[in-house]
């Protein structure tokens, strides 16, 4: 089954999300979560009902699981929790597909689901045993029957019409910041744990500014390469991210140093570079909370021109 929504379109077979014909990166689970949303669109997928879709009878946290692929696929669509185009958050309950949704044959959503109650067994007992209708019952029941068809389609172009209107209107879409994993290049391994732990400090850092003002990204599977290996473009089309926070540590003169940068993807520039340094014999106690501090007011003044200078 394929499912169209906007620009966008999911096919279920193959997990695959495309806009506007171009594929769009989603990792497995947000992908099944999206299928089972799509398939209930407008109604209610209990937090329940979607975990056990998920991971089945599996122990995770699942909280933490639902938050990490709702907020996955509200980075590829584009949406955001507190305005929602697609994915509609009901506090305790679970979530909703809100936005129109066709099928591959054109059929809406509701079309579906409304099918698997027509040509049943009963639905044909029942039309062969009804009374015959004069035709006068006939043409008020072709009436009826053309004036609902008419007042949906009146409903649904008012529907359209509102949502076009409601785009127009809403406030320019959150900037997206990914985070790459930090690499350690002093060549102690003592010091892997550390530069490893910064990335998700950071993540959390950012997303403590509002998930309404600011999208984090640090999952994705092109932030976790080599910086080497690393193309900006990738990233930007991984991660739908505008920049990206990435760093090292390194050993100069004894001392160690973490070099941290903020880049702007669309043409690769370093728009903000801190050098971090430690004294030889500095264990790294509070470099995660100091470089965490840095980019935080780094972000606030230049992403989110928030006006916040930088110590």
């Amino acid at each position: 089954m394929t499912y169209r929504f906007g620009v966008f379109a999911f096919d279920e077979r193959t997990a695959t999300l495309t806009r506007s014909d171009r594929p769009v990166a989603l990792e497995p689970q947000p992908a099944r979560a999206l299928a089972l949303l799509l398939s209930r669109a407008g109604d209610l997928v209990r937090r329940d009902e979607l975990s056990a879709h998920l991971w089945g009878d599996t122990h995770v946290d699942v909280d933490r699981g639902l938050a990490y692929c709702i907020g996955q696929l509200r980075a590829a669509l584009g949406d955001s929790a507190d305005n929602p185009r697609f994915i509609q958050t009901l506090p305790r309950r679970g979530f909703s597909f809100i936005a129109p949704v066709a099928t591959e044959d054109g059929r809406s959503t509701f079309d579906v689901r409304r099918s698997a109650f027509d040509g049943t067994e009963n639905d044909v007992a029942a039309t062969t045993n009804a009374e015959p209708r004069t035709s006068n019952d006939a043409r008020r029941s072709g009436l009826g029957a053309l004036m609902l068809a008419v007042a949906t389609v009146v409903a649904l172009i008012a529907a359209a019409a509102g949502w076009w209107a409601q785009s127009r209107n809403r406030a320019p879409e959150r900037p997206i910041v990914a985070v790459a994993l930090f690499e350690n290049e002093t060549g102690d391994a003592s010091h892997e744990p550390v530069v490893a732990a910064l990335s998700d400090v950071i993540v959390e850092r950012l997303t403590a500014l509002g998930p309404a003002r600011i999208g984090v990204n640090g999952n994705s599977s092109v932030l976790r390469r080599p910086r080497a290996d690393r193309d900006p473009r990738a990233v930007a089309r991984d991660t739908h991210a505008s920049f990206l926070v990435s760093g090292s540590l390194t050993r100069k003169d004894g001392r160690l140093s973490l070099l941290v940068q903020l880049i702007k993807l669309d043409d690769g520039t370093h728009i903000w570079v801190q050098r971090v340094s430690r004294p030889p014999d500095d264990r790294l106690e509070t470099l995660d909370e100091d470089v965490a501090v840095q980019i935080e007011k780094a972000v606030r003044r230049i992403v989110l021109k928030d006006g916040v200078q930088i110590s």
